[in-house]
């Protein structure tokens, strides 16, 4: 029951992030990195900073090396669209609201004019499509976490469903023995009755005997005195 009461519980978790899916909506913002003002783009989510923050690092690995420990998180040699820039890509999470804010963004002085202008295309993209990988990575928790369920509820209705089976063939066998112990114990009673007759039939025969016994006994007796009355 506990496993099922869970299972409904991840039904309904389910059933209500499906109605307030969230579409993922990019802003072009201003951040202050190291004190100075760094252009980029940003996208609100819902999670924890540490949620965001471990997701961001891991999807921007995938991209270039970074140095990690460090809000923001600073890029080197961040390989997109066929390019490889040598110049600094810089990424942040901070609370914003009741949500997380991810932001991925430059330095528009450490770049040249054309680089900066092929890469801020190359982070708006990458911004929403973290975003939308932030969402897909944290529904598909909830579908392993589903499936997990769903897996263990299968295996305790097939044990149930193996329980039932052998219950219903114990009580077949049971219901087989109880009608052969009904017939033994008709046969039973119908012994012990007849047993009682018998009995009572045995009392009445040593009785007649002893009644008889004792005129027998009577009537040796009564030839005995009759012999001994001879002379």
């Amino acid at each position: 029951m506990v496993l099922l009461r869970k299972f409904i519980g991840l039904i309904l978790i389910a059933s209500t992030v499906a109605a307030v899916a969230q579409s993922v909506k990019v802003t072009k913002e201003t951040a202050r990195i190291k004190g100075k003002n760094a252009d980029g783009f940003e996208v609100a989510l819902e999670g924890t900073v540490d949620e965001v923050n471990t997701a961001l690092t891991k999807y921007l690995k995938t991209f270039a090396k970074l140095k990690l420990g460090a809000n923001p998180i600073a890029t080197s040699e961040f390989a997109v669209g066929g390019s490889v820039y040598k110049s600094p890509v810089y990424a942040l999470t901070k609370e914003k609201g009741d949500r997380t804010a991810a932001w991925i963004g430059i330095k528009t002085d450490e770049w040249t004019l054309d680089e900066a202008d092929k890469i801020n295309k190359e982070l708006e993209r990458l911004t929403y499509d973290f975003g939308v990988q932030y969402y897909r990575d944290k529904i598909q928790v909830q579908i392993d976490e589903s499936t997990r369920a769903l897996q263990a509820v299968e295996r305790q209705q097939q044990r149930l469903t193996a329980e039932s089976k052998n219950l219903n063939i114990r009580l077949e066998n049971n219901q087989k023995e109880k009608v052969q112990l009904e017939k033994s114990m008709d046969a039973n009673k119908l012994e012990y009755l007849n047993l009682l007759t018998k009995i009572e039939q045995n009392k009445k025969s040593q009785d007649s005997l002893a009644i008889a016994l004792e005129q027998v006994k009577k009537v040796v007796e009564m030839h005995k005195e009759k012999q001994r009355k001879v002379n």
